[in-house]
């Protein structure tokens, strides 16, 4: 047995868990913020007085947001720049930063909050990855060498990385009574991933045969960002439009892009961009919506607008309508939204991960009924159309959840344990 790390690096939230003689447990983080064991996968920079930057992680960096806005520098959800070949570098005070260096800063301060609990020699460690990566043109090769860039760094000898489904599916099995055929679907923030493996016991030991994977760079942000775009962006000027010379030319809905995926408002707000919608107020029909637009970007407010947001995609998780409550929009910011209306506004992202799904299946020609269980994790298995895709295809009994937050770092830790680990690698 090889003593093991599992890291689950997550667009919205990260796990570490580690393995010995086939138990498990989840690395716990003591930080500013409190004691967590899932960490925020998000950054925060503010430059002291002495001109150094004093970098948070998870929870801290939000607290050092909140308690230092306008003088901060936050960003979130930095895994879903990963496999962009257009993200080179963000300049975080005047420092160009790239995607390495924003990964080794997140893992080592997990390292500094972990303290005596974090291994001292480190051995394997178990990296999970999407089985498609998130963004327009993923580049899973350079995601890839980006991860490896920055956690050799910080000193893993031994990096091995597995499908996060896998990671999960082999969590769930630890529990299987018999031999059976398991589909998971894990809905994480930036991606949706499908393993089909067949489970089996010989010996006493567990052993697998993958039938087929699947994903899509569609999950629970997409529905976040059909949200903004639906209630939030109508009210800051989507739709407006502006004065050029005897032309009148709607506002570009790019902007409203940036500001409906809140992981991109810190590298929007230090953008040739954003210069370019300050200009737009002199010509525009409706300058007051572009300058409450200008303003929740100058005063940071994309993780009060991630917090509302998430309010109400859980409430209507269990109600049929529910109120959006924003503040800072003031009066437009309080409306009542339908779950009806939610899940007309996600019907194309809905598609694609029904899609995905019919892809495992045909890839692999296994039919429905072949399916002994399916296992349904992260939080957007929590949402009632997205249940919905397989409750209408396998029999209630068949499916399971459980673990959202920790399934995939132990389930890698348990896979860093085996010796025939090569197996489960991707």
């Amino acid at each position: 047995m090889a003593r093991a790390l599992g890291f689950d690096f997550g667009t919205t939230n990260s796990v570490m868990a580690s393995a010995e003689n086939g138990a498990t447990r989840s690395m716990h983080f003591v930080s500013p913020a409190g004691e967590q064991d899932a960490m925020r996968t998000a950054l925060s920079f503010l430059k002291k007085r002495d001109m150094t930057l004093n970098a948070e992680a998870g929870q801290a960096a939000i607290r050092q947001f909140i308690d230092n806005p306008g003088d901060c520098r936050f960003l979130q959800s930095i895994k879903t720049f990963a496999a962009s070949p257009l993200f080179q570098a963000t300049l975080i005070f005047a420092r160009r930063t790239s995607f390495e260096d924003l990964m080794e800063t997140f893992v080592d301060r997990l390292r500094a909050y972990a303290g005596a609990a974090w291994p001292q020699e480190p051995g394997r460690l178990v990296v999970g990855r999407p089985v498609a990566f998130a963004g327009a043109n993923p580049d899973e090769a350079l995601a890839l060498q980006r991860y490896g860039e920055a956690l050799s760094r910080l000193g893993f000898p031994d990096i091995h990385y597995v499908y996060e489904p896998v990671a999960a599916a082999f969590f769930f099995a630890q529990q299987l009574k018999s031999d059976a055929t398991v589909l998971v679907a894990d809905f994480g923030g930036g991606t949706t991933d499908y393993s089909l493996i067949r489970f089996e016991r010989e010996a006493g030991r567990l052993r697998a045969r993958p039938i087929g994977h699947s994903g899509v760079g569609v999950a629970g942000d997409h529905f976040d960002f059909r949200i903004v775009d639906n209630v939030v962006s109508p009210e800051i000027g989507k739709g407006t439009t502006f004065r050029s010379f005897d032309k009148k030319l709607e506002v570009p809905g790019g902007y409203y892009a940036n500001f409906g995926r809140w992981n991109q408002l810190s590298i929007f707000k230090t953008s040739k961009e954003f210069q370019e919608l300050k200009k737009l107020v002199r010509v525009a029909d409706r300058p007051d919506m572009l300058e409450l637009f200008i303003d929740l970007v100058d005063h940071d407010e994309g993780f009060p607008l991630y917090q509302s947001v998430s309010r109400l995609k859980m409430a209507l998780s269990s109600a049929e309508e529910a109120e959006f409550d924003f503040a800072p929009l003031g009066p437009a910011g309080r409306k009542t939204v339908r779950r009806a209306d939610f899940e007309r506004w996600i019907a194309p992202d809905l598609a694609r991960i029904e899609g995905a799904l019919d892809e495992v299946l045909a890839s692999t020609e296994t039919p429905a009924g072949a399916i002994d269980k399916v296992f349904l994790t992260g939080g957007t298995s929590f949402v009632p159309a997205v249940r919905r895709i397989f409750s209408e295809r396998f029999a209630a009994d068949r499916i399971e959840s459980g673990g959202e937050l920790i399934s995939i770092a132990h389930g890698l830790a348990l896979i860093g344990e085996r010796d025939d680990i090569a197996e489960w690698t991707a």
